[in-house]
């Protein structure tokens, strides 16, 4: 009896096994013909049909006749994910909240972003204004979609053991369980999970965005502050605490100013949002407009905006150099503001580069600006969402209908 239990088991693991390489292979590369999973997955046909006839079952995929190309033989299906499961991602950043619906193969069903001005916000507030916006877009979103779970990326330190934003200074945090409050707050129960953006920005752009592929990436967020997301031969940089990544707190300046962490001469002080303002002459906590202006103006050729964007430049290579001779990575990609500014400070950046980084590292590093824009971190945050069900298709909690509900809500 116990051969024949030890025995169903590992038929039981193998088919989990081939079943999360079937979505997976479809969630990252899109549709695909019951032929190129074959080949792909080095399973027999007979096994991709069966698998492929489970997953549709479950909902997750379907199946198009394709159109004969003139060649012998019946044309193979084409297998592509559902639209109708997704993962909510939402994200806290200082001067915005936003959140997004995401399907199966990573398309952005419904997105959302609002502006808020920058000070210090009661946590309840922040939640009901996650819960509500996103209440609000599944309202509209057809009656059949089901949602599988929440990502929630935040610029700030976080502890995901126990989804605790530990401390996010640019936002006035400090020890907020925010995973367990949107959790509580959502109107169904869905697993939550909570990482910095960085993280979830560094996760995107190796699944869907200009270091997919890769194995090595560094992934810098630039905003009000700075952040970033390390890949390191493949998997995430952690680090001892899980608080790896906050470049932003790297000291560069001895003679620099205060930051919000309550140290001084921090990296985000000489490239972060204010620091840009400070150099163009504009007021500081301007928002997202008043950098929109900086960037028109840098569009037009004005010579004080440009002579400002070499001096950021020059201080974003230096903090990248370190970064660089640290990690050794394939490629750094800039997201946020300052992928942004990219083209007008990639010139004295460079320059910087290549004082300071080691020859044969500058030689195959290539510094890149995010292609996934300011949404990165939203899409991180749906992937990660995702990995419970691609992990275990057949195990994953049953989907969950979404059910309009009367929400109390403050104004963002």
């Amino acid at each position: 009896m116990r051969r024949n239990e030890t025995a169903g088991s590992r038929s039981e693991s193998v088919r989990q096994a081939n079943l999360s390489a079937i979505l997976r292979s479809l969630h990252l590369g899109g549709a695909a013909t019951r032929s190129d999973l074959v080949a792909s997955s080095g399973l027999t046909r007979s096994a991709v049909g069966a698998l492929v006839g489970e997953l549709t079952e479950m909902g997750f995929v379907h199946e198009e006749r394709s159109a004969s190309d003139g060649s012998p033989g019946r044309p193979s299906p084409i297998v592509m994910p559902t639209s109708d499961h997704v993962t909510i991602a939402m994200e806290v950043l200082v001067d915005s909240l936003a959140v997004a619906a995401i399907s199966l193969g990573g398309h952005v069903l419904d997105h959302r972003r609002v502006d808020r001005t920058r000070q210090a916000r009661p946590v309840d507030d922040t939640v009901r204004n996650l819960v509500d916006l996103t209440s609000k877009m599944l309202d509209e979103l057809p009656t059949t979609v089901v949602v599988h779970g929440v990502g929630v990326a935040v610029a700030g330190v976080v502890r995901r053991s126990d989804k605790t934003v530990v401390v996010a200074p640019n936002i006035g945090w400090n020890d907020v369980p925010l995973g367990d409050l949107i959790r509580l707050a959502l109107p169904i129960d869905l697993p939550v999970v909570i990482a910095n953006d960085g993280d979830f920005g560094v996760l995107a752009e190796v699944r869907r965005g200009v270091a997919t592929g890769m194995h090595d990436v560094v992934y810098i967020s630039g905003e009000v502050g700075v952040g970033a997301g390390v890949i390191a031969d493949g998997r995430p940089l952690g680090g001892a605490a899980g608080f790896a990544g906050e470049v932003g707190h790297i000291p560069v300046n001895p003679g620099g100013l205060a930051c919000r962490c309550g140290s001084s001469g921090c990296w985000e002080t000489e490239v972060g949002e204010e620091a840009l303002l400070r150099r163009v002459g504009r007021a500081a906590g301007g928002g997202r407009a008043v950098v929109d202006d900086v960037l028109a103006s840098a569009a037009a050729g004005d010579a004080d905006v440009l002579a400002a964007m070499d001096a950021h430049g020059r201080w974003l290579g230096f903090g990248l150099a370190g970064i660089i001779n640290t990690f050794d990575p394939d490629v750094v990609v800039l997201g946020g503001l300052f992928a942004r500014l990219f083209p007008y400070v990639a010139a004295a950046m460079s320059s910087e580069l290549d004082r300071r980084v080691f020859d044969v590292v500058r030689q195959q590093v290539g510094v890149l600006p995010s292609g996934l824009g300011l949404d990165g971190p939203l899409l991180g945050a749906a992937e990660w969402a995702w990995e419970q069900v691609l992990a275990d298709p057949a195990g994953a909690e049953p989907p969950l209908p979404w059910c309009a509900r009367t929400l109390i809500v403050g104004e963002v």
